[in-house]
């Protein structure tokens, strides 16, 4: 069974890579560098950091942790992850894993506890040292991992709620679930690892005892069909961060930003959520897939790309609805596609500003020849007109390109 599972998570590692855009290297002088002297490292975890050639002032700092097998140079290289820092003006941290099958450890006692040792502190000291060498903002700080670097960001938010504002979390387990003298725990990975939202609060907070701080937020991501660590720690790490932030289980807000994206917020109904889970209908031991970096740096609070404005004036049978999309990124967008999904009984009879896709149920609206472009903070205005059976409600979520926006 452990040999069967661990083939599935090194064969995720092509998955992953393929999934995820390949850039050509651009024209600039930022490049990744390794960083040898950073500070107490007891599993000898090797350091590599990219700094943006824009860099803000007083940048935040995202830390990118790998899968098992791969390296922190691997994912620089083969994942459009270091764009987002080129955009946003982030320093990105990438670390690497050296011990064998390169996984992070997420399973041994000293691990599982606050300056316990092993990576956990390596990992804090990369990030003193950004904060000291880039003059880092050190409220805004932030991890994200996949698979083995996922079960890390669980650990660096229970032992370091005081350093990390906010993690996200692809196809991971919660705090503690993989504790073994193994390295691996199968009943963990196999989703049988079954607890009260309290049993794993109170794991996280046993981490770090006598914190009474603040806790960082957590972004969960996981595919249905993940064969490799199974789709159930998905609700089991909400029942954990809820617990961790008082919060109720059930969520103040749901939707479906993308068509096999089932969302669900806790604490809030915005992106600033205390907990916030998508659940991807049909994917596997694969994540992330290139568009989602923009909803994770969103939930950070680092970028929210567009925002879209929705108003109706309906009656009995009909409604007309006037659509403002806003540029709130950085660049200029050429060439826009606006999709969503009409409530059920409502038929788009004609439109205006934009070619639409579709008259019911998912719907694209596409740009005219004369608007395709939206630069940073302005917006471009569309609408149609509609027939309904009732509901005149506004569909549940926006995206443009591919990428979740704030709706107003």
């Amino acid at each position: 069974m452990v040999k069967a599972v661990l083939r599935a998570v090194l064969g995720s590692v092509l998955v992953l890579i393929s999934s995820m855009t390949l850039l050509a290297a651009p024209a600039k002088a930022a490049s990744l560098v390794q960083v040898t002297d950073f500070g107490p490292n007891p599993s000898n975890l090797e350091m590599h950091v990219y700094v943006p050639d824009t860099v803000t002032a007083k940048p935040a700092v995202v830390m990118f942790l790998h899968y098992c097998t791969g390296s922190g140079p691997t994912l620089f290289a083969g994942t459009e992850l270091a764009s987002y820092a080129d955009r946003h003006g982030f320093v990105a941290i990438y670390p690497s894993a050296t011990r064998t099958g390169n996984c992070f450890d997420s399973s041994s006692p000293e691990s599982l506890r606050r300056g316990g040792g092993s990576d956990p502190v390596g990992l804090a000291s990369m990030i003193d040292y950004a904060k000291r060498t880039y003059d880092a903002d050190p409220n805004r700080i932030f991890a994200v991992g996949s698979s083995s670097g996922s079960m890390m960001v669980n650990v660096l938010l229970a032992n370091y709620p005081d350093v990390f504002k906010a993690g996200a979390s692809f196809m991971g387990v919660p705090f503690g679930c993989f504790a073994s003298p193994w390295g691996w725990n199968v009943e963990c990975a196999t989703g049988q690892s079954i607890k009260t939202a309290q049993e794993w609060g109170d794991l996280v907070r046993a981490s770090y005892p006598g914190y009474r701080g603040p806790r960082p937020r957590m972004q969960i991501w996981h595919g249905t069909e993940d064969g490799a660590v199974h789709h159930n720690n998905l609700q089991e790490q909400v029942k954990q961060w809820t617990d961790v932030h008082r919060l109720s289980q059930t969520p103040a807000y749901s939707d479906q930003p993308q068509p096999n994206w089932n969302r669900t917020r806790y604490g809030g109904s915005k992106a600033n959520a205390k907990v916030e889970a998508i659940s991807l209908q049909g994917v596997a031991h694969s994540l992330p897939h290139w568009g989602m970096m923009p909803s994770v740096l969103e939930f950070f609070g680092l970028s929210v790309p567009c925002r879209v404005t929705y108003r109706t004036n309906a009656w009995n049978t009909g409604l007309v609805a006037d659509i403002t999309v806003t540029n709130t990124g950085s660049f200029g967008i050429n060439g826009w596609k606006l999709a969503f999904t009409l409530p059920n009984g409502q038929s788009i009879g004609n439109g205006w500003n934009a070619d639409y896709t579709g008259t019911s149920g998912q719907v694209t609206a596409a740009n005219k020849a004369y608007n395709g472009t939206i630069a940073p903070n302005t917006s471009r205005r569309i609408g149609f007109l509609a027939t309904h059976t009732g509901d005149s409600g506004r569909p549940a979520g926006f995206t443009l390109n591919g990428t979740a926006c704030v709706v107003d």
